[in-house]
């Protein structure tokens, strides 16, 4: 377990920190950043960005790409993530001995990490995005219904909004409760993961990087760091690629025979629509594939969703609420994804650096 002042010392209470944290990091490293300006300034009027650093490996046909910030707010775990393995002297002569390379992407969603938001700055789930929208788009008739419900007109909800969600619950069960609201929906922009009807700004970096550095290598493996599902401190490892049988194989391999399958049902995640690892296979269609989602587990799935409600409600309404609600609310928003003690932080790294190891290994096997 790493000493509690280090891991302390790695985790951010800002995007603007955990930024400076990051390109600190990149600079002991010697290793050089490729910043990607977004468009809009962040919270507090910082500039914002996608930074992108390789740490290369000679005569590498192998790469690890390691991200965070997907949905904005949980990027302080991801971010923190990073930090550990840019600073770690072991890790990183391991994976040249290994001619691995790795790829660091900081803040996919560079807007929402700043902004305490799990969307990007056009109100998009990231990882419901990557959708052909060139052909109709997915219908989900359990979000339709749930609508109005999910974020009302008034903030906190009244209780009888709270008594027909309750029935809702109980009339359909929670894991069909939990799939028509977190699945992706693309008919309501200003509700809950909404996935859009276009490329968010994300989308479009993520496939120009993808380009560039994945189609140069041979294997490429992902990991990529969310949080805000799951048992508390338990970073479940998620098949993040096709459901082969020879890719649900090789990625148990790798990371461990308790790696979840949305498509075989047994992942603490709904089955969703658009996810972002189906870009690597789009534009790097040449290369063996193996990904997971290390998601870690915050607080109870109901306080998640009340704290996405109630942040959706905020930014409804923005001109409405009273400072102090306001503020809350981006409280209990972060809250709902980073649980700032020293055990959940322990918990976060100890698991990544050992995930991020077992994914050296596996690139590197014959």
């Amino acid at each position: 377990m790493l000493e509690a002042e280090r891991a302390e010392a790695l985790f951010s209470q800002s995007y603007a920190e955990a930024r400076g944290k990051f390109l600190a990091a990149t600079r002991v490293a010697g290793l050089s950043v490729d910043s990607i300006p977004h468009p809009l300034p962040g919270r507090d009027g910082e500039p914002l960005a996608l930074d992108v650093v390789t740490d290369p490996a000679p005569e590498s046909s192998k790469l690890l790409i390691v991200s965070s910030g997907c949905h904005g707010v949980e990027g302080f775990c991801g971010s923190a993530v990073q930090n550990l393995l840019l600073r770690d002297d072991a890790f990183r002569r391991g994976c040249r001995a290994a001619q691995v390379s790795v790829l660091h992407l900081h803040a996919l969603n560079p807007w929402g990490f700043s902004w305490w938001r799990r969307t990007t700055h056009e109100n998009i789930d990231l990882n419901r995005n990557f959708l052909d929208f060139s052909k109709p788009l997915p219908v989900n008739p359990g979000y339709d219904e749930l609508a109005p419900l999910l974020v009302p007109e008034h903030w906190p909800a009244e209780a009888d909004n709270q008594t027909a969600i309750g029935r809702f619950i109980k009339t359909r069960g929670m894991p069909a409760v939990q799939a028509a609201v977190s699945g992706g929906q693309y008919g309501h922009p200003d509700g809950l993961f909404y996935g859009g009807n276009e490329p968010s700004w994300s989308n479009h970096q993520l496939r120009a990087l993808l380009r560039e550095h994945g189609r140069a290598h041979r294997r490429v493996a992902w990991i990529d760091l969310h949080s805000g599902l799951g048992p508390c401190g338990l970073g479940e490892r998620i098949l993040s690629a096709p459901s082969d049988p020879a890719t649900r194989e090789r990625t148990r391999r790798w990371w461990g025979d308790g790696v979840t399958s949305i498509a075989e049902g047994n992942s603490s995640s709904a089955p969703l629509e658009g996810l972002m690892w189906q870009a690597v296979m789009q534009e790097c269609p040449d290369v063996e594939y193996t990904g997971i989602a290390l998601e870690y587990g915050t607080v109870p799935l109901l306080a998640v969703l009340d704290a996405l409600r109630g942040d959706q409600w905020l930014q409804n309404h923005a001109d409405a609420a009273e400072p102090d609600l306001a503020a809350t609310i981006k409280r209990q928003l972060r809250d709902a994804f980073y649980v700032d003690s020293v055990d959940w932080k322990q918990q976060v790294l100890t698991q990544a650096a050992e995930a991020a190891h077992q994914a050296v290994v596996g690139l590197s096997e014959t």
